[in-house]
């Protein structure tokens, strides 16, 4: 799935959440992964950008990001 449709799908799902939010919560998620945090996806990351992986990621539902969705963990 290409990037704007990733986006496009967290903001549908999260009416909460504006695109500046889903930046940060992107970011923050890619810093984790950057430092060793293991993927929530069963695919070959190998090839895959960390931050697309955490678009991705939050696109499926895996990483809530507490205050910024109506899903809190």
């Amino acid at each position: 799935m290409k990037v704007e449709e990733l986006t496009a799908k967290v903001l549908h799902e999260h009416p909460s959440m504006d695109r500046y939010q889903l930046a940060i919560a992107v970011a923050k998620r890619c810093d984790e992964l950057e430092n060793g945090a293991a993927s929530k996806l069963n695919v070959n990351t190998s090839n895959i950008k960390s931050a697309d992986l955490a678009l991705m990621e939050l696109a499926e539902g895996l990483i809530i990001v507490k205050g910024f969705t109506d899903k809190e963990k």
